[in-house]
Order: structure tokens, then sequence, then C-alpha cells
């Protein structure tokens, strides 16, 4: 089995080690307190409407993960990364592994899948339980976001988290970094980041509150009614429609509206 190491961004400035490497990790975000306070409202819409497990920008029905997306100490790392104070949220996730299940993300490129025309973007994942080796945390392969677009391979199995079972061949797993994170610890990758994650086998779930962030400049190729919300600086470009923030939990009209959302965003993966 191969040894991973774990990048120390103890003194590098963010964009430091996101330039070079493609990500940074681990990031303090939030408090513990506060990533343990999210998770349990995140539980208890679970609890009344289902799991919330990829579902697409639930920032658009989640006042909760509206505010958190949005905050300033979030908005200020990126635009640190982006080096751009123009800045639009994309898309809110949960992604979330049960305890003690097969479930895998396979080795792969986000921009692949998201038809749009750079790659202009960084994306953020927060860590609202444990995220370490035994529950599953991401693994990257440092500087491979320098070699751009890699070719994939779509697959049938169901154990696989990602949409399409999108899967690059190939990767030396030698070169791979883990990346733990504690709940408020955070990670930012950029889109072409090669990387993957393993089953979670610790008795807890490995849940991560994931957001995709872009500059008003980049366009969507696929799905010409794409949404997004400048949430910084200003927009002189109008590519996209907005997204309405929520501004409670789960409200009729807001439930109306991203039936719509995720059933687009559903198409772009499948079209891509």
């Amino acid at each position: 089995m191969h040894a991973i190491a774990e990048q120390n961004l103890t003194h590098a400035p963010l964009s430091d080690a996101y330039n070079r490497d493609g990500f940074a990790s681990p990031v303090p975000l939030v408090s513990a307190e506060e990533a343990v306070a999210h998770r349990a409202k995140m539980e208890a819409v679970e609890a009344d409407h289902g799991p919330l497990h990829y579902i697409s920008k639930v920032h658009t029905i989640l006042d909760f993960a509206a505010e958190l997306a949005t905050r300033p100490t979030v908005l200020d790392a990126v635009e640190q990364i982006l080096g751009h104070p123009d800045i639009m949220l994309f898309d809110v996730t949960y992604i979330v592994k049960e305890p003690g299940t097969e479930s895998f993300v396979s080795w792969h490129q986000d921009l692949t899948y998201w038809g749009l025309s750079s790659d202009e973007q960084v994306t953020l994942w927060l860590a609202l339980s444990p995220a370490n080796a035994e529950s599953g945390c991401m693994r990257m392969i440092p500087g491979s976001h320098l070699e751009g677009r890699r070719d994939h391979e779509d697959s049938e199995d169901d154990s696989n988290v990602l949409f399409r079972g999108q899967s690059v061949q190939g990767i030396n797993e030698s070169d791979a970094v883990l990346c733990p994170l504690a709940p408020g610890e955070a990670s930012f990758h950029h889109g072409w980041t090669l990387h993957a994650s393993m089953p979670n086998a610790s008795d807890d779930r490995r849940i991560g509150f994931n957001v995709q962030f872009i500059t008003p400049s980049v366009r969507q190729l696929i799905n010409k009614n794409e949404t997004a919300t400048l949430v910084r600086g200003e927009d002189h470009f109008n590519h996209y429609a907005p997204d309405t923030l929520a501004t409670g939990i789960m409200e009729p009209d807001a439930l109306e509206r991203h039936a719509e959302l995720e059933k687009k965003r559903k198409e772009t993966w499948a079209n891509a």
C-alpha cells in the first residue's frame, strides 16, 4: 500500500499553495462548534424531508446553507485564491458518506462535466464531521491542475458517488496527498485537480459542505439557462440569471424553483 503524505499549510498563504499544488488544505474556516451546529440543522432537515446528499443548489432551499456559503470569511478566502474581487456563487451541495458503506469517489476532475468556459473557479469542501483516512477523506494529486483536462471513462458502479461514475485511469497513487479535515476545517481545490476518496470505514457519517465559486466572466456552454448569484464585487458580463437565496427552510415556492434547477443541473452533467 502506497504511503500518502499530508499537506502542511501552517505558514503558506492560501494562494501560494493553491497555485502550486492545485489545492490548499487544511484551512481553518469556522469553529468546530459552528460545524457541529450546522450539521445538526442539516440532519434535522433530513429527518423531516429525506437525505440531502448530492442535491444541488441547497442554498436556494436552506437559509443556513446560504448564510455559510456567503459569509465574509469564506469570500475572503475565495478572493485570495482567485485573485479576483468579483465572485459568483455557482452551487452548494452536501456530500455524505454513510458509515460502514462501500461508497467511494473515483479519480476525477470536476470541470470535465460542468460545461464551463474556463477554469476561473474554486471549490470549497468544509468538514461538518471528521474527515480522515478512516472515514474516507479526499486525496489529491499535487500539480495535476497544471496538466489540463484528462480523459475520463464512465462506469455503472453503484458504489461510486459521482453522477456518471466518471474515472481517470492510470493514476500513480504514490503521488497522492491525503487531506484530513477536522470539523470546521476546509480544503479548496482547482477544477482540474485530480482527486478521489475511499469508503467510510468509521462509525460516523462523513459530511462535507461543498461550494463552487466562479468569476463572472465564466460562461456555461451546455445549459444556456444556468443560474449563479453574485456574492461579492460586480458582474459586467450578465451570463447568468440569479438564484434566489433561501430565506427559510424548504419553503414551498423555493422547492418549486429548486426542482427545475435540479433537473437542469443533471441534464448538464449528462450531456457534458
